[in-house]
C-alpha cells in the first residue's frame, strides 16, 4: 500500500500550478479576442472615446467659468473625477457585451470547448480594464493640452491611473452580474445607468461636496465614486494621501469580494 500511494500522491504539487497556468493562458486568450474587435470594428474605439473628450471640454469650458473650487484650478480639479467617471462608464461594457454574447450563443460555444469556464468573465474584464487605460490615457492628453498638470510627480500619477483602473476593474464585475442577470444587450445598457449616475454626479467628481445640501453631502461623503476621486486628487495635486487610499482599497477589495463569487455563481447557471 505504501509503495502505491506513495507515486499516486506525488503529482499533487504540481497540479494547482499546472492549472492555473491553463486558466490564465484561456483568460489572454480571451482578452485578446475582445481586443481585437475594436481592431476590426475601429468605430467602436472612436465613439468610446468621444464621450469622455466631450466631457472634458464641456465641464472645462461650459461649467468651468462658474465652479470655482478655492486654492485649485478648475481643470486640475475636474481631471480625477473624469478618470473615474471614465473608468466607471467603460465598465458598464462588460455586462453590455457579455449579454451580447449570451444573445448571440457564444457563451455556450465557449462551454463546448476544452477551456477554464472561468476565463470568460476574466478575459472580459481584463479586456475592459486595457480599453480603460487606454481611453484615460487620451483623456490626460486632452485635459494636458487644456492646462490639467498633476503637480506631485510621474510615480504618484501612475499610482493615480492604477487606483482608477482597479476601480473601473471593480465596476466590471458588477456590469458582468447584471449583464448575466438580464441577458439582454438593451435592457442591460439601461440598467447600468440607473445606479452610475447617482454615484457619479452624486460626488466629488465635479463640484465640491460643500456645494451640495446637507442631506446629499452625507451620502456624496462616502460614495465610493468620492473617495477614490479624492484619492487621485490626493496623488495628482500633492497633500496627505494615506487615509484616501486606504479607503479606495478597501472598497475596491470589498466590491471584488463581494461581486466576482456573485458574477461566477450567476455565469455557472446560466
Amino acid at each position: 500500500m505504501t509503495s502505491r500511494t506513495g507515486p499516486a500522491m506525488a503529482p499533487a504539487p504540481s497540479a494547482n500550478p499546472r492549472r492555473v497556468a491553463y486558466v490564465v493562458s484561456d483568460a489572454l486568450a480571451v482578452t485578446k479576442r475582445n481586443l481585437l474587435k475594436y481592431i476590426r470594428i475601429p468605430s467602436l474605439l472612436v465613439f468610446s472615446t468621444i464621450q469622455p473628450v466631450m466631457f472634458v471640454l464641456l465641464f472645462a469650458y461650459v461649467f468651468g467659468g462658474a465652479i470655482k473650487v478655492p486654492g485649485v484650478k478648475y481643470i486640475d480639479f475636474l481631471m480625477p473625477g473624469i478618470f473615474v467617471q471614465t473608468a466607471i462608464f467603460g465598465s458598464t461594457q462588460t455586462g453590455v457585451g457579455l449579454a451580447e454574447d449570451l444573445s448571440r450563443g457564444l457563451i455556450d460555444r465557449f462551454r463546448s470547448l476544452p477551456m477554464a469556464r472561468s476565463a470568460v468573465l476574466a478575459g472580459r474584464t481584463m479586456s475592459d480594464t486595457v480599453r480603460n487605460l487606454f481611453v484615460i490615457l487620451l483623456m490626460s492628453g486632452v485635459g494636458g493640452l487644456i492646462g490639467f498638470r498633476f503637480h506631485a510627480g510621474i510615480l504618484a500619477f501612475a499610482a493615480g491611473l492604477a487606483i482608477a483602473l482597479l476601480f473601473g476593474l471593480a465596476f466590471s464585475w458588477v456590469s458582468a452580474l447584471i449583464g448575466l442577470a438580464l441577458r439582454d444587450v438593451e435592457s442591460t445598457q439601461a440598467a447600468s445607468f440607473v445606479w452610475i449616475f447617482p454615484l457619479t454626479f452624486a460626488s466629488s467628481a465635479f463640484v465640491p461636496v460643500k456645494s451640495m445640501p446637507g442631506w446629499l453631502q452625507a451620502w456624496a461623503k462616502v460614495n465610493p465614486v468620492s473617495v477614490t476621486v479624492d484619492t487621485l486628487r490626493a496623488l495628482f495635486l500633492g497633500g496627505p494621501t494615506a487615509t484616501h487610499l486606504w479607503k479606495s482599497l478597501a472598497w475596491i477589495v470589498g466590491m471584488l469580494l463581494v461581486f466576482v463569487p456573485l458574477a461566477v455563481n450567476r455565469y455557472r447557471k446560466t
